[in-house]
């Protein structure tokens, strides 16, 4: 009886502990690097970039090797990199056009910012984010 109730009692503690460290915060798919797998640190925006062509979130560590091995495009999908606004909201409104949520939310941030030569509407970028977020 001894035996099984200290057994009894040391399973309590693995149990408590497996509820502890199980109740941390995960990673959800996008915040690891596509390239490198490796989990972005946070905050995400100040140590990755997110491709206008493909939507992947790249994190710097993995941009700067590929620059300083000359690659200037793309790391994902190899496409090269719009180098003004307009070539990348082209880009953009391809991927909206495909359905793809990630692009209609990055085309709803540029009308509320007003950013990539469109004129600022907040009513146009909460309907984009209205249905990004239907699409999931």
């Amino acid at each position: 009886r001894k035996k099984h109730k200290k057994a009894c009692k040391q399973r309590a503690v693995e149990l408590k502990d497996e509820r502890l460290f199980s109740q941390g915060q995960e990673h959800a798919e996008e915040d690891f690097c596509p390239i490198c797998t490796l989990p972005i640190p946070l905050p995400i925006n100040t140590h990755s970039a997110r491709m206008v062509c493909c939507m992947k979130r790249i994190c710097y560590g993995c941009d700067v090797a590929a620059q300083e091995r000359g690659m200037h495009d793309c790391l994902f999908c190899r496409t090269p990199l719009p180098r003004d606004g307009a070539s990348a909201l082209a880009l953009v409104r391809k991927r909206v056009d495909a359905k793809d949520p990630e692009a209609i939310k990055s085309l709803g941030d540029n009308y509320s910012y007003g950013e990539c030569g469109l004129e600022k509407n907040i009513p146009r970028a909460v309907d984009l984010w209205t249905e990004a977020a239907a699409l999931g």
